[in-house]
């Protein structure tokens, strides 16, 4: 089993910044793709960003290309998600994800969900 927890989450004015942060724990998580989706209030869950366990592959949603920044630390079990000149449009309870079954997979894939940390972007 993989626990999954999500930080870094906040208020931010529109054009700032946060670095969200998905902490594994449970196991190691080098061998699994990770992703980013997140759900804003009324909306479907959708797809941000992901990352091969190498991290040598690295998807991005188009909506967010340019401004995220997806990267993973193995040796610190712990995936991350950076976020620039944010937009109202980003407000959303941002998840982090595992899959198993390699990055183009991930987004109907998934084997492991976080709580999600809320991201609030006033505009």
């Amino acid at each position: 089993q993989v626990q999954l927890v999500e930080s870094g989450g906040g208020l931010v004015e529109a054009g700032g910044s946060l670095r969200l942060s998905c902490a594994a724990s449970g196991r190691t998580i080098s061998r699994n793709a990770m992703g980013w989706f997140r759900q804003a209030p009324g909306k479907d869950r959708e797809f941000v960003a992901a990352i091969s366990g190498t991290g040598g592959t690295t998807m991005t949603a188009d909506s967010v290309k340019g401004r995220f920044t997806i990267s993973r630390d193995n040796a610190k079990n712990t995936v991350y998600l950076q976020m620039i000149n944010l937009k109202s449009e980003d407000t959303a309870v941002y998840y982090c994800a595992a899959t198993s079954l390699g990055i183009a997979n991930i987004r109907r894939n998934v084997n492991y969900w976080g709580q999600g940390t809320q991201v609030t972007v006033s505009s």
